[in-house]
């Protein structure tokens, strides 16, 4: 049941990241600077189009890892899936939520990658400094989600465990 929430959010994010790398690759310079030294001048500089199938690329593959396995849980792709997370049981639903919401979460923090490199290449028109709090929910993000995740896996042994 709580997986259609992770689904939704999933799919919200990726509605998400596709309108704003778009709004960002369309605000973009046709060089794009993705490192600054200490005087401002872009170390690094790719042009606007690799940006965008570099963006794109990532997006896509990192989306599909990172479904796979949430695919083959609720499939039931494997007897090994089936015995370990039978359909009904709490912790399938509770891994599946948690794999789609990690997957919007990483298509959210995609969007936020995109957001610094806009800042970096509009510097009269957006600071970097106005969107440090948004930098740093990312690792934020990632850290509750990983001990989210060692939470149900805990869990989910202990269970196990009592089983006889």
């Amino acid at each position: 049941m709580y997986y259609r929430f992770g689904k939704a959010f999933h799919f919200i994010s990726v509605l998400f990241f596709v309108f704003a790398f778009l709004y960002i690759y369309a605000s973009l310079p046709d060089l794009v600077s993705y490192q600054l030294n200490e005087d401002g001048v872009g170390i690094k500089i790719m042009t606007k189009s690799s940006f965008f199938y570099t963006g794109i690329i990532l997006f896509l593959v990192l989306n599909v890892l990172l479904i796979a396995p949430g695919k083959l849980i609720e499939n039931q792709s494997t007897a090994n899936l089936k015995r370990l997370f039978p359909t009904g049981d709490v912790f399938r639903d509770y891994m599946l939520t948690w794999i789609y919401s990690f997957v919007g979460i990483i298509n959210v923090s995609l969007c936020i990658l995109g957001i610094f490199v806009l800042s970096i290449n509009n510097q009269n028109e957006m600071a970097t400094s106005e969107f440090t709090f948004f930098f740093y929910l990312v690792p934020i993000f990632f850290v509750v989600w990983i001990l989210g995740l060692f939470w149900i896996l805990i869990q989910k042994f202990k269970s196990i465990k009592k089983q006889p």
